[in-house]
């Protein structure tokens, strides 16, 4: 089954059809119904077995309105339809339980390779199914798992609010992740569900001790003390414990409280102002510059986000976040000889993600290139 995120909208020179498809049903019909044309925002699937009899009756009499899960059901989906990629990574579609029955057989049939068993944890955990994800967790853990199968398992825990095992599991982890601030972030979360405040902050403490890049741990240090007080005691707490070294050169304090401001067009000028102190204390973090130049972009403040970013050039081989708001921004100012520039520096990029991107960029800006000629050569004429 495939589905395209651009669905073709029919074939020659054939008019567009005039139904629009929206909210959560599907027309299930073969494409011959579509005398029209197929509408632009259709999905298109392709079984990949033969549908039951009973699908291929109605079909026969025309299109067939359902809702997406029956859907799924009558094209004999077990469980509501869920992406994976095929060997040659292109999107399939398949059942939630036909996946993870799936993934379990695979691991079945080789119990001693532990990454069977976590990647079928891993998606137990993605789909929620936490009981069962422990079981699994447990049993890697318990044939020779390291620290990062520990903490999976006291997260297993933790969402079923078993406190007391995901402690004992997650201090575990904490042990044999020395350098993770993750183990110490969760059991916050642990004494935060076993009432116990002074602990929840000790933990949060500890997590921005073992590493003070880590927003996740500024950004709950924030809520809890606005939970316990009031905003600015929650903004004061963390600029007071962001002053202190090793902490005064991140820029991962400000990150995480700009994000609190950064929604409402009322409190975005109040995440700008944080959103700066966080470059200014470390101009090279992707990051904070992504943050500052999103809001910039907010603002429709094209020409400040190519301030911001034109010295951090050299990054964006690296983080396409940052290539994109760069592109973006010199796009949107038709800016086309640096927005070409940008590009031939990113086709050299050694990530593929930057490189894919200079590629679908640059085949946007040539068709744009096109259509302005193609005016151009329409207004003379004219004339």
């Amino acid at each position: 089954m495939s589905d395209s995120s651009a669905p073709p909208s029919g074939t020659g020179d054939q008019p567009q059809t005039n139904l629009q498809l929206q909210g959560g049903a599907a027309i299930v019909a073969p494409v011959s119904a579509f005398q029209g044309g197929i509408p632009n925002n259709a999905l298109v699937v392709l079984p990949l077995t033969k549908p039951d009899d009973a699908l291929l009756e109605q079909l026969a009499k025309g299109p067939v309105a359902l809702e997406v899960e029956k859907m799924w059901e009558l094209l004999g989906f077990n469980g509501p339809a869920v992406q994976v990629q095929d060997a040659e990574g292109r999107p399939v579609a398949i059942g939630l339980e036909d996946l993870l029955s799936g993934l379990e057989k695979h691991w079945q049939e080789d119990p001693k390779d532990l990454n069977r068993g976590r990647v079928f944890a891993q998606e137990l955990m993605k789909y929620r199914r936490f009981e069962r994800a422990e079981k699994v967790l447990a049993k890697v853990v318990a044939a020779g798992g390291g620290g990062d199968d520990w903490l999976g398992l006291g997260v297993a825990q933790l969402q079923q609010e078993r406190w007391d095992k995901a402690e004992g599991t997650l201090r575990g982890a904490q042990n044999l992740l020395g350098e993770n601030p993750f183990p110490s972030l969760h059991l916050a979360r642990v004494m935060k569900g076993k009432g116990d405040a002074a602990a929840e902050r000790e933990q949060i403490e500890k997590a921005i001790a073992t590493d003070p890049n880590c927003v996740d741990a500024w950004a709950y240090l924030f809520q809890q003390v606005r939970d316990a007080s009031d905003e600015a005691a929650a903004v004061a707490a963390v600029e007071a414990l962001a002053g202190k070294e090793p902490n005064a050169k991140t820029s991962a304090p400000y990150i995480a409280l700009q994000g609190f401001y950064a929604n409402k067009e009322e409190t975005r000028p109040r995440a700008v102002e944080l959103a700066k102190k966080a470059v200014a204390r470390n101009d090279k973090d992707p990051l904070a510059l992504i943050c500052l130049s999103a809001l910039y972009g907010q603002q429709n403040d094209l020409r400040a986000v190519v301030e911001l970013l034109r010295p951090a050039e050299g990054l964006m081989t690296r983080d396409v976040r940052l290539a994109n708001n760069y592109f973006e921004a010199l796009f949107q100012l038709r800016d086309i000889e640096k927005v070409t520039k940008l590009l031939n520096a990113l086709a050299g990029s050694q990530s593929r993600e930057v490189k894919q991107f200079a590629i679908e960029r640059s085949r946007m800006v040539a068709q744009f290139l096109q259509q302005q000629q193609a005016q151009l050569a329409a207004s003379r004429g004219t004339a």
